[in-house]
């Protein structure tokens, strides 16, 4: 079974993060695709085989051929697949194998066209200090071309309804200097940093940043906006931080975004709640304010479209999702389209082309 020591060890049914989805329940809500020959990178991804919840290649399939045309994914770290056994350190190496047997599973074309995990990202382990780097550089043998970065997430709050306590993400994670330490072997190596946190941790990403100029770094889930616990209600109050420190993280010309992660239920919108599978229209208008904002402050070449699947499920189909995502940019120029939905994941991750 996989490893989650670094997420909730807990069923999915009673995550804090995101909801269960349910095929049947999306099956509920059917809709035209918009733009249906636009080409698009699914910049993040996940698999895994758990107890209450299974997303492997076979699941996955379904929805990349639901209508949208997507060339290629992105598989970011989830646990999944890691070694049951060996040296600790490089039990996270199996998952570097896993995702990248199935990428050599989809550039067979016999399970379609997309190049599925066309790039990974798995954990980094950088709380190691430099001791990190031979699990960094055994990552990079496991994976090839595909490994492309890592992420290790540092998203905490004390708030037990929006994050459990993980020990292996303590506050203040990023400013800590052993981090730092294992951080400053990325870009070495020519890795990038995938960053998952909560809103009010925005600042340390901002200080990582101007710390390591020379390292790509792609923010996950527009910085994890939160409506839950000690946060719910407050719409208005955390909508304005949240843009604040957007504002002062943009400045930093190597960090990009994820524009997705808004259908997890700690972003505080009920879609998960609904009897029936809201329109790609009513969820547009709700996610409009925080995905419009970020590509006014970051650009639309430092921004890239994410499923966030199988955690986002619970809100919306990925049918429905990517036409989300398409009517929030509606008026957006044919190369602002282009970098937003493929090109800009294609140059951060280093992928051919389609």
């Amino acid at each position: 079974m996989p490893s989650f020591s670094i997420y909730e060890d807990v069923p999915v049914t009673t995550s804090v993060t995101y909801a269960p989805f349910s095929e049947e329940w999306l099956t509920r809500h059917v809709e035209p695709i918009i733009d249906p020959t636009l080409q698009i990178v699914d910049a993040h991804h996940h698999l895994w085989d758990l107890p209450r919840q299974r997303y492997m290649i076979e699941d996955i399939l379904p929805d990349l051929r639901s209508g949208h045309d997507v060339t290629a994914t992105v598989y970011v770290d989830c646990g999944s697949m890691y070694r049951r056994a060996g040296v600790p350190e490089l039990r996270a190496v199996g998952e570097v194998e896993f995702a990248n047997g199935v990428a050599a599973m989809a550039a067979s074309g016999d399970y379609g066209a997309t190049r599925i995990c066309a790039g990974i990202v798995s954990f980094g382990s950088l709380h190691l200090g430099a001791t990190c780097k031979p699990v960094l550089e055994a990552m990079l043998r496991a994976g090839g071309e595909r490994f492309k970065g890592v992420r290790q997430a540092s998203a905490w709050d004390p708030d037990l309804k929006v994050s459990r306590p993980v020990p292996e993400r303590p506050a203040g994670l990023l400013l800590d200097s052993r981090f730092r330490e294992g951080f400053a072997c990325l870009a070495p190596l020519g890795l990038t940093f995938d960053a998952y946190l909560f809103q009010p941790q925005i600042p340390e990403l901002t200080s990582l940043a101007r710390a390591f100029p020379e390292t790509p770094i792609v923010l996950d889930h527009l910085g994890g906006p939160l409506g839950v616990g000690r946060y719910a209600g407050r719409s208005d109050d955390m909508f304005a931080a949240w843009k604040s420190a957007m504002t002062e993280l943009a400045k930093c010309s190597n960090v990009f975004v994820k524009l997705g992660g808004l259908g997890m239920k700690i972003a505080g919108f009920d879609f998960h709640e609904r009897g029936t599978p809201a329109s790609s229209e009513e969820i547009a208008r709700a996610w409009r304010p925080h995905i419009e904002t970020a590509i006014e402050l970051f650009g639309a070449n430092r921004c890239m479209f994410e499923s966030n699947f199988p955690p986002d499920k619970g809100s919306c189909s990925y049918l429905v999702l990517w036409n989300v995502f398409k009517r929030i940019v509606a008026g957006a120029t044919p190369t602002e389209r282009e970098n937003l939905f493929s090109r800009t994941a294609e140059r951060f991750y280093r992928l051919a082309p389609a």
